[in-house]
């Protein structure tokens, strides 16, 4: 297959238009996961007052205020959870059997956010955690995604699976926002989670699987571009529309401009191979060499298709923990997962708790994000994937614990420590999603980035409750998630290098993957290589009336028998 690739061309012109197409849903997937900033916005608050209406607002005479509140030490302003029992609107002065009392009703400032669903929802003092809850919720349902989704493509095929993950996302995205109660929509977040997670994954796997091995980064990270660009569309929507349910309907509508795709987009050639489905690979095959202008012959393509067969074995989720080579690995990266996604969803949802103007940091966590794709489109192919994914998780480690020594008057140097983390982690994340689909064989591919995903939602389910903590001390996060990431990067050393190896396509390769050295996989590549061109002159010096049927050439290369893994199995 690889060598195929290389012949029509590893990243031609099918192959862009198709990954352009499978990219742009990335925008609508990262202005989802990212809309709980705007869609669950802090805002201050305080006990609506005796005397007070309902249509109160937030603004209070600062003598009142200090005479009808007690002071919280803490944010070092008036509590924002209770009010003293004797509070009058014409006394100034408490009684000596004064108490606090927890508030009753609330009045938020609607200066920053008109609408938010923390405050329709009343997710403020005791129920705070309700609002951490949302997000945990979310990133659960991320966590079933990952799995469910990832496993159901890789039994029905990435297509069918990728769109019916698309038109769950819509019905439930639009359904959310008309929802009065809490609980019920806590449960559809968490079903919007796993549809989101099943648009992304399948999709980028599909991506992958089009193009060759030297082309695997560009595509890649360049993927990650689009999740950036979902960044701006976020923030620019979230400025310009006030109401937090227009909001999240505006965010989910885009996606019905995806729909047509089931008549657009073909299936994923490698997956169809492994399930046997040969005649239906050779014809978009065919067609990816017709679009790319290169010259193919009908041997060259039923090599690729034969090789491809015969090398693929059936696996599945347990595969990955079955051998002591292939489980090594999984564990190491399903740790890196789980550190990349909390550390990364923790500062992005940590930016209105930094300081300052949240659109501006919101748009800064974004923007850092850009050199970070950069750098690593340069590193990756000329240092390779371990190195640079071990540096700049460690680099992000140190800059978080450097919090630790920031003080209070030094806010600018606070959030330039947590925006450099946050572009150290954005380009690790980027690596170890290219990492991972290069380790994994292609029989378990999606059933194994969608189980290190799976693992991932863990570590972005605790990041809203660990950014809890900086209501006790604002460095608090960053000190935890920076020792995370520095623990990542050192254990990522033991990971194998894949920068120019051969994919990997059976369970038997995965189990192989790393033990092998660059210059065999390079042989067994040129030994492919030979075949095709071999083939190439055997089809220029044969007469037509010569040549056996295809389907001969083809069943006798598909009788190989699959290869024993049973002394490999501890």
């Amino acid at each position: 297959m690889e060598a195929f690739l290389e012949k029509i061309g590893e990243f031609g012109r099918y192959q862009k238009s198709m990954f352009l197409l499978l990219s742009l849903p990335t925008i609508i997937v990262s202005m989802q996961k990212l809309a709980w900033v705007f869609l669950g916005a802090r805002v201050d608050h305080r006990c609506r007052l005796p005397w007070e209406y309902d249509n109160t607002t937030y603004p209070l005479n600062d003598t009142v205020r200090n005479a009808s509140y007690p002071w919280d030490d803490k944010l070092n302003k008036p509590d924002q959870c209770f009010f003293w029992s004797d509070a009058t609107e014409d006394s100034f002065g408490r009684h000596n059997d004064s108490v606090k009392l927890p508030c009753d009703n609330y009045i938020y400032d609607r200066s920053k956010y008109e609408t938010s669903a923390v405050i329709d929802f009343t997710l403020v003092c005791d129920r705070a955690y309700m609002r951490a809850a949302v997000q945990s919720v979310y990133m659960f349902g991320m966590l079933i995604g990952s799995y469910l989704f990832g496993d159901l493509s890789d039994r029905f095929g990435r297509k069918p699976i990728f769109l019916s993950a698309l038109v769950l996302m819509v019905f439930v995205g639009v359904g959310q926002a008309t929802i009065p109660n809490y609980y019920v929509f806590t449960a559809l977040r968490l079903v919007l989670g796993a549809s989101l997670q099943g648009v992304f994954l399948v999709a980028y796997v599909m991506a992958m699987e089009l193009v060759g091995k030297k082309k695997r980064v560009l595509v890649g990270v360049l993927s990650q571009f689009f999740y950036t660009l979902g960044y701006f569309m976020a923030a620019f929507l979230a400025f310009e529309i006030k109401s937090w349910r227009w909001l999240q309907i505006s965010m989910t509508l885009p996606a019905l401009l995806f729909i047509p795709y089931y008549w657009v987009i073909p299936e994923s050639t490698r997956w169809l191979i492994t399930k046997g489905r040969t005649e239906e690979a050779r014809v978009i095959l065919e067609k990816a060499a017709k679009v790319n202008k290169k010259k193919v012959t009908e041997e060259m393509t039923l090599q690729a298709l034969a090789k491809g067969s015969k090398d693929s074995g059936k696996g599945n989720c347990f595969d990955l923990l079955r051998y002591p080579n292939l489980r090594r690995k999984t564990l190491n990266l399903f740790f890196n997962w789980f550190v990349n996604s909390g550390v990364y969803y923790g500062l992005s949802l940590n930016t209105g708790n930094l300081g300052g103007n949240d659109y501006l940091n919101f748009v800064i966590s974004g923007v850092v994000e850009l050199p970070a794709h950069a750098i690593t489109i340069l590193l990756l192919d000329r240092v390779g994937r371990r190195l640079p994914l071990c540096a700049f998780l460690v680099l992000g480690g140190i800059a978080l614990l450097s919090t630790m020594f920031v003080t209070k008057e030094l806010q600018w140097l606070l959030i330039f420590l947590a925006m450099f983390g946050k572009m150290c982690i954005t380009a690790s994340y980027a690596i170890i999603y290219v990492l991972s689909a290069e380790i994994f064989p292609t029989v378990v591919r999606n059933v194994g980035v969608g189980s290190s995903s799976m693992i991932a939602r863990i570590g972005g389910a605790l990041a809203p409750f660990i950014n809890l903590l900086g209501d006790t001390w604002r460095p608090l996060p960053l000190l935890i998630f920076g020792s995370l990431a520095f623990a990542a990067g050192l254990l990522s050393l033991l990971l194998p290098e894949t920068l120019g190896r051969r994919l990997p396509e059976t369970i038997e390769d995965g189990e192989n993957f790393g033990r092998s050295t660059r210059e065999q996989d390079d042989a067994a590549v040129m030994a492919e290589a030979e075949q095709v061109q071999a083939l190439t002159e055997e089809a220029v010096k044969t007469p037509l009336d010569e040549k056996p049927p295809p389907h001969e050439n083809f069943e006798s290369q598909d009788k190989a028998t699959e290869p024993m893994l049973e002394d490999n199995r501890t």
